[in-house]
């Protein structure tokens, strides 16, 4: 069997078709057809601002772990005692920084983790 469509007709069905878990057009156009359930892709909307939170979130982890490795790295590299007590006041620069990004993202986590509990 054939089905002609006009180019208006066509791309609306094109877009519910796209808005469905099925593979190929032809098998959402039988299930319309036949009455036959069709699924149709959910998006939870509420988790986008959530999702992009826990994106920069991960970025940050990421950026303290980098400071981390190299002040690892650097200590490891010291031989001389004066070297080693100027890393001392620097890593307690990043020590506070760690621990504030820290404290900020278990925060991030916890208004998240209530929203999602919520609904």
């Amino acid at each position: 069997m054939h089905v002609r469509f006009t180019e208006k007709e066509y791309e609306i069905l094109t877009k519910k078709f796209q808005r469905t878990t099925s593979n190929q057009l032809s098998h959402y156009v039988r299930n319309a057809l036949l009455e036959r359930p069709i699924v149709i892709k959910f998006r939870n909307e509420s988790m986008d601002a959530a999702m992009e939170e826990l994106i920069l979130l991960r970025q940050e982890l990421n950026a303290i772990g980098n400071n981390f490795n190299q002040a690892v790295k650097k200590l490891h590299t010291l031989k001389q005692i004066p070297e080693f007590r100027q890393w001392i006041g620097i890593n307690e620069v990043i020590q506070e920084n760690l621990t504030s990004k820290t404290n900020h993202i278990q925060q991030k986590i916890s208004q998240l983790s209530d929203k999602w509990l919520q609904e």
